[in-house]
């Protein structure tokens, strides 16, 4: 019960730290909304106009500073998150985010968690083995894949797979607009047949991180007693491998794990830029271009919110796998 309340503790004290950094930032950017929308009506509306629009949608910039920042605080806990004030003027910020949502879900999530696990088993057989052929090919060949970056592998895959195939993959936003959308075996395969060179994009770039981690830290933990003591009993290598030293050796792959889950929601910005795919990142990314103060609040709460409650489910997963981190 202490390291719950510690954890809950420091829970609330971040994310307090995260919403005043999140109120005050971006009014630190250059420019402000009216400014943005008086290039996007290339002057043809007068400033005056622009400024009594905005304040119908609840944007006040000439309120007090101090009114401002409580007002927020107070609307990002009773989840009224205003209206877009960019793009989507006048729409509410939760149904861009409730239709955005979803679609990064699907894809960043489902593919961030094959990623880890296939990493970790791959990487548990590898230092299981190593000195190995396994142990020999897969460190020089994630090393590599590691470091490429997000757009560079999406726009290879687009030029092999989707141009230079003549369009077998698509490679441009999330299912085909001549499809009415439903639960029909149309639309869902045309949904999976686009989600297809993002989640590889994704899933390229990141399994070689968990592979390479979880790789080390088992090398690490053969090397302690009760690994020897549980050869030394007689059990078998797959026992040892899973229940002794892949239990012990994932644990500092856990909070990488959180913290993955966390920027889920958030989405893999670049790769939803490069597909046009219209998930959370590329409402972020059209946000931040737009000067769009209610949504880009909205969008860093939910991240910030999302990455603490990963990494304190995490902690409370690794006191019940290591009984060690309770005292």
């Amino acid at each position: 019960m202490r390291f719950l309340l510690r954890r809950l503790g420091f829970f609330l004290l971040t994310l307090w730290a995260a919403l005043t950094l999140n109120f005050f930032i971006p009014r630190f950017m250059p420019g402000d909304p009216v400014d943005a929308l008086t290039v996007r009506t290339r002057g043809r509306v007068s400033r005056d106009a622009l400024e009594q629009m905005l304040t119908s949608f609840g944007f006040k910039p000439d309120e007090n500073l101090f009114v401002q920042y409580v007002d927020y605080l107070g609307h990002m806990f009773t989840g009224n998150w205003g209206r877009s004030i960019g793009q989507t003027l006048g729409e509410p910020v939760t149904s861009l985010i409730g239709g955005a949502l979803p679609w990064t879900l699907g894809l960043v999530g489902t593919t961030t968690i094959l990623a880890f696990a296939l990493g970790t088993l791959i990487g548990t057989v590898a230092g299981w083995r190593r000195g190995g052929a396994l142990d020999a090919i897969l460190p020089p060949v994630f090393v590599v894949t590691s470091a490429l970056p997000y757009f560079w592998v999406g726009l290879l895959l687009i030029l092999v797979f989707s141009e230079g195939t003549g369009g077998l993959l698509p490679a441009n936003f999330n299912y085909d607009t001549s499809i009415v959308p439903g639960f029909s075996p149309g639309f869902v395969g045309s949904v999976l047949s686009h989600a297809i060179l993002p989640a590889a994009t994704l899933l390229i770039t990141t399994v070689g991180g968990w592979i390479l981690t979880m790789r080390n830290n088992m090398i690490t933990t053969l090397a302690e007693d009760y690994v020897r003591m549980a050869r030394a009993k007689g059990l078998t290598g797959r026992r040892i491998m899973y229940g002794y030293a892949a239990r012990n050796a994932i644990l500092p792959n856990l909070a990488g794990f959180a913290m993955s889950l966390g920027f889920v929601i958030s989405g893999a910005i670049l790769i939803e830029y490069v597909f046009n795919y219209p998930g959370v990142g590329y409402l972020l990314y059209n946000a931040v271009q737009n000067v769009d103060y209610p949504l880009m609040q909205a969008l860093f709460m939910l991240f910030t919110v999302a990455v603490l409650v990963a990494l304190l489910a995490v902690d409370l997963a690794t006191v019940w796998l290591d009984p060690r981190a309770r005292s």
